[in-house]
């Protein structure tokens, strides 16, 4: 059931995804539908991505705000999350994240979920780190 205006949007952003994930039966819960929890991961997987190439480093997730769930998923559909940096402070990011299902064979988008989550940059040893510093990387670190 909506929860607020955004559920009432009639497209999704006009931009490309961040991250597109087909849902499996695997992603169920006991119900049948999508677990919100899996839906939770593919937002945070989208938002990191937006966050980690701002920060040009690695970056850590420190909240979760305002977080909706307007539609259930179903499986077999294809969720697209878009994700936009929407603040950026010295050291943390924050990163809006809308998911939209595509359902079945057809051109509807549905929109299933939005939320605010924001990243920390952080160094190598896992501290924070200002977002616009280089982040230096040691041997096995990665981007």
């Amino acid at each position: 059931m909506p929860t607020d205006s955004s559920s009432s949007k009639t497209a999704p952003p006009d931009t490309k995804p961040t991250l597109c994930a087909i849902t499996m039966p695997t992603d169920t819960n006991p119900h049948g539908d999508i677990f919100g929890g899996w839906l939770v991961s593919q937002m945070d997987l989208a938002g990191s991505a937006a966050a980690t190439r701002r920060a040009k480093g690695r970056v850590v997730t420190v909240s979760i705000t305002g977080l909706n769930f307007h539609r259930p998923v179903f499986v077999g559909d294809e969720v697209a999350c878009y994700a936009e940096v929407v603040k950026v402070g010295r050291t943390s990011i924050v990163v809006k994240i809308e998911s939209w299902a595509h359902r079945g064979i057809g051109d509807e988008q549905i929109a299933v979920t939005d939320g605010v989550f924001t990243y920390v940059a952080v160094d190598a040893d896992g501290k924070p780190r200002p977002v616009d510093a280089p982040a230096l990387q040691t041997a096995g670190s990665h981007l």
